[in-house]
Formats: C-alpha cells, sequence, structure tokens
C-alpha cells in the first residue's frame, strides 16, 4: 500500500493479530497488514486517529477533515484575500499621499495667490525682499530695479522710486493701472510701499528680461530668437495692447511701448510692464489732451508731438507698436548712425523701399517659413507707423493681421512720402482703418 498519507496511532509488538506476515534481515523490515483500519475513512475524505479506549488492541475512529480539491480551494481562497488586504493597504497610503500632495499643491497656490495680489508693504518689508540690494536688475528712468523673494518659491521684481525724480506720478499711475489688470500678456503688480518719502513697486519676476536684451544685444547673438517665436511674442504684446485698450473698464494708453518695456517668461511669452506714463480715458470716447509730450524718443507718435498730425488717442500706442516690430524684424535700432550705408540709417524706410519694389530684405532666414513671417511683421509695423492716426489699424484689427496669413497682407501707402499735412493730405479719401477721433480730457 502507499503509506505517504498515513500516520502513526499505536505501537504495536509483532504477535498482534493485525500483522499477518513480518520479515527482518537486520537491515529491512517488511509487514503484510491483514487489513487497512484507517482505508475507509481516508477514503471518504476523513481524518483517522487513535480512539481512546481500554482495549488491548488499537481502535481507531474517523473524523471529518479537509479534502484535497478543498484545501487547494482554501489556498487560493487565502491568497486573494491577502492581495485584497494588500491592495486596500496601498489604495490606503496611496490616498493619504494624494491628500499630502493635495494640501502641498493648495498651499503653495495660497501662498502665489496671496503675494500676486497687490499688498502694501513697509520699507523694512521691502528691504528684506529685495535682499539688501544684492541683486540688481537693470536701472529705470525713475528708478533701480532689483530681484528680491517673498518665499522660498515666489520671486519678485523690486523697484525702488527715485524721490529727486518726478512728482509720483509714475507712482500713482502704476498703483492705478496695474493693480486692477489682469491679463496674461501684462506683468502682474504684487505690491507696493508708500513709507514716508519711500516708495517702491513689486512685480512678478521675469527670468528672461526684457525684449530689448534679445533684438539688440551682440551678447545674446547666440541666443537669436527664431522668427516663429518673433511672431508669438508680436502677437502676444499685441493682444496685451489691444486689451489695455478694450478690455479694461476704462480704456488705458501705454504711452511708453518699446523693446525695453517688454519683458519675458521662462517660455519667453511677453508681458508689457511700465505704467509710470499712462493715462485713463473713458472708453467711449478715442482721444486725449495733453499739456506735455510723453514718451521714449524714437517711439513717440508725432500727433504727440505736433497736434498737426492729429489728436492723441489709442492709436498713439499703435504707432509705437509699429515701430517695435520692424526694430524686431531688423534686429537694430530704428536709427542707427553707425551702419554703413546712409540708406540705411532710418531702418523704416529703408525697409519700406526694398517692400515697394520686391527687393529681398536681407535679413537672417534660417527655416522655411521665416521670409514669410519676416515680411508680415514688416507690413503689419509700417501700416502701425502711418503719419496720421486715422490710417493706422486698431489693436483688434493688427492682432487678426499677425494671426492671418502674411501672403494675404498688401503693403500700405509710404508713410514718409510727406511728413507735412497739406490739403491734399486731409482731404485724401480714408482708408479702412480710418475713423473720427473725438478729443476729451484725460482722465488723472
Amino acid at each position: 500500500m502507499d503509506l505517504s498519507s498515513c500516520r502513526g496511532l499505536y505501537n504495536a509488538s509483532i504477535g498482534y493479530h493485525v500483522f499477518t506476515d513480518y520479515k527482518f534481515n537486520g537491515s529491512a523490515f517488511s509487514l503484510k497488514w491483514l487489513k487497512s483500519i484507517c482505508g475507509s475513512c481516508l477514503r471518504g475524505g476523513h481524518i483517522c486517529r487513535l480512539k481512546k479506549s481500554n482495549s488491548r488492541e488499537p481502535e481507531t475512529e474517523c473524523i471529518k477533515g479537509v479534502s484535497k480539491q478543498t484545501m487547494v480551494t482554501g489556498t487560493i481562497f487565502d491568497f486573494f484575500l491577502l492581495m485584497l488586504v494588500i491592495a486596500m493597504f496601498y489604495r490606503l497610503y496611496s490616498s493619504n499621499k494624494s491628500e499630502r500632495e493635495n494640501r502641498i499643491k493648495v498651499k503653495r497656490f495660497l501662498e502665489y495667490y496671496e503675494a500676486l495680489k497687490p499688498s502694501r508693504y513697509s520699507y523694512a518689508d521691502i528691504k528684506r525682499i529685495r535682499n539688501q540690494f544684492k541683486d540688481t536688475l537693470g536701472q529705470e528712468g525713475y528708478g533701480t530695479v532689483y530681484k528680491g523673494k517673498l518665499s522660498n518659491e515666489v520671486f519678485v521684481a523690486v523697484k525702488i522710486l527715485n524721490n529727486s525724480q518726478g512728482n509720483g506720478e509714475e507712482f500713482i499711475n502704476e498703483v492705478a493701472t496695474m493693480g486692477t489688470i489682469h491679463h496674461v500678456n501684462i506683468v502682474r503688480l504684487v505690491g507696493f510701499c508708500a513709507d514716508r518719502f519711500k516708495r517702491a513697486l513689486i512685480y512678478e519676476y521675469l527670468p528672461n528680461e526684457s525684449l530689448e536684451k534679445f533684438i539688440f544685444s551682440r551678447v545674446v547673438k547666440n541666443y537669436s530668437l527664431s522668427w516663429k517665436k518673433l511672431q508669438e511674442i508680436a502677437i502676444g504684446i499685441a493682444k496685451g495692447i489691444e486689451y489695455l485698450h478694450q478690455g479694461c473698464d476704462q480704456r488705458i494708453l501705454h504711452f511708453d511701448i518699446k523693446p525695453h518695456n517688454i519683458l519675458l517668461d521662462h517660455n519667453f511669452n511677453p508681458k508689457i510692464s511700465d505704467f509710470g506714463l499712462a493715462k485713463l480715458c473713458s472708453k467711449e470716447q478715442s482721444a486725449v489732451s495733453m499739456t506735455v509730450a510723453r514718451g521714449t524718443i524714437g517711439y513717440i507718435a508725432p500727433e504727440v508731438l505736433s497736434r498737426n498730425f492729429g489728436n492723441v488717442s489709442y492709436k498713439s500706442d499703435v504707432y509705437s507698436f509699429g515701430m517695435l516690430l520692424l526694430e524686431m524684424v531688423g534686429e537694430r535700432k530704428n536709427i542707427d548712425v553707425s551702419v554703413e550705408s546712409t540708406s540705411q540709417v532710418y531702418f523704416p524706410e529703408w525697409i519700406y523701399n526694398h517692400l515697394d519694389i520686391g527687393e529681398e530684405l536681407y535679413i537672417r532666414i534660417e527655416e522655411k517659413g521665416d521670409v514669410e513671417i519676416a515680411k508680415k511683421l514688416a507690413i503689419v509695423g509700417l501700416s502701425c507707423i502711418q503719419w496720421y492716426p486715422m490710417d493706422r489699424p486698431s489693436m483688434k484689427i493688427v492682432v487678426q493681421m499677425l494671426e492671418g496669413k502674411g501672403g494675404k497682407l498688401t503693403i500700405p501707402p509710404n508713410p514718409f512720402a510727406s511728413t507735412t499735412p497739406t490739403k491734399t493730405n486731409l482731404s485724401k479719401p480714408r482708408s479702412a482703418f480710418q475713423q473720427e477721433l473725438a478729443i476729451i480730457s484725460e482722465v488723472e
């Protein structure tokens, strides 16, 4: 018999009747059994054990056991139960980990949100934020800009205004205008300081600094922006100006659009900054009266310098944007006396003459499609610098022109043909860009 499933039940001496025969030769011992006293138990799936009795002969009894199939089923069940417990613990751990991460995320958001909400700071706070004047970002007309830190993850730019320059108007303009502006292409005002004679402005920090660094500086020439990126930057700036003109409760005229005032974030998305010269006016009106000219030479619209060219309006920002576009195309100042050819000293006129006769622009071309983008930016720029405000497109139309196909644009009239208004100029048919501009008093 196969005795692998048997176990010892009783120590018996030779001579018990359960044996019929036995042999012992010193190294092997064999038995022949009369009957299997546990056979019926095993066949029924039960367990055989020794029965307690006073009888001299061993007696056995069957108790209920577990069949092989039942054992296999139990083992599988136990395995799945173990996996279920492990899964529950893992899910509980993951849930707690996710909840911790969510709490950290919410905490960081609230910290960032509070940091970007314009707040008033004391001068002692400003000294702490700007790290004791250690990191200087640049010098501006009304002050110096430093890199600061509100917390471990929120960096800012702190502009300390000079007390000796201005009468506080720039400070008032920036806080009044930027405190209400929320647009992806406009720098965010984080806070301000007006502590006795100390004044400061705190902006969001943009790591790539200004557009001027990338289109004028020879130091970063190896990091020249692609034409596709230049087009994206131009569209972003145009959308930012359009928002100032149409998206706010009151129309905001910037009056100082130039590469130095276009900052770039880590993805080179443009943001308009420096609202020190900005003016507010009603959206129902489109012109503003000013006692003195404001802006930067080279970007100031003609009507800001002389009312003979028309009324000062939001079209003055359009002119400045056009000059900025042409500098992006040429990667040089529009007025550059260092060039070899005198015909290239005034770049806008030079580029118009080349486009007018169909000549190449002789600018850097690296990829297929660069020519079309460069030509489109140039045509839009020339459309924006028309001498008379009514001949310039609105920023809404400018955005449409920049986002459309360059091949569909036509070269605008020559803005350099005559800089003196004549009866012929004033009585000529108006283009699609023209509209009446009423004069209003500026809102202080």
